[in-house]
């Protein structure tokens, strides 16, 4: 995969609306409710330029029913693929252009942990610019390991996303 981050894309927003709209076409009633997440959700974060999509849906297995209907839109159906209970695609090979993780209603840890990152770093800029500039550092260093640039990623954002969920918490 080319690992590549850019300063944000206004554009992005539209691009997460457009895809929405095509994912509820498909799912129709599955579909509790969707959420544009990762980096490009972040205004004046840099970011891969991939759209990140949350779906929360009635009954994650079920999704299986549907992995035609997503590879007609260009998705990868890969499956939990790595985080149990959760179903994945991804769209654009070596070029990633969207990725969506699908979690049923109630698998709320795994919501709440990427809402409340994205709406954590929204309202702190110290954080986001930090972030933002681990990113471009490990793009620079791993230009076509994604494993590497993960890794150098994980610790910032396993502090990140504690602080986050208890900011969730104080803040509800």
């Amino acid at each position: 995969m080319n690992i590549t981050v850019v300063e944000h894309n206004p554009k992005w927003k539209h691009e997460y609306l457009k895809e929405e709209k095509l994912i509820v076409k498909i799912l129709q009633k599955e579909l509790v409710n969707s959420f544009h997440i990762g980096s490009t959700s972040i205004p004046d974060l840099k970011a891969k330029p991939i759209i990140d999509i949350l779906l929360v849906v009635n009954d994650i297995k079920a999704l299986d029913n549907y992995s035609q209907q997503f590879e007609k839109l260009g998705y990868e159906v890969m499956g939990e693929f790595g985080i149990k209970q959760r179903r994945y695609y991804c769209k654009g090979g070596n070029n990633r252009t969207h990725q969506i993780h699908a979690f049923q209603y109630d698998n709320t840890q795994e919501i709440e942990r990427h809402l409340s990152f994205r709406d954590y770093l929204c309202q702190n800029s110290e954080i986001r610019q930090q972030y933002g500039e681990l990113k471009s550092k490990l793009a620079h260093k791993f230009p076509n390991d994604i494993n590497g640039y993960s890794n150098g990623k994980d610790e910032f954002v396993r502090k990140i996303e504690k602080e986050a969920l208890k900011w969730h918490w104080f803040n509800r």
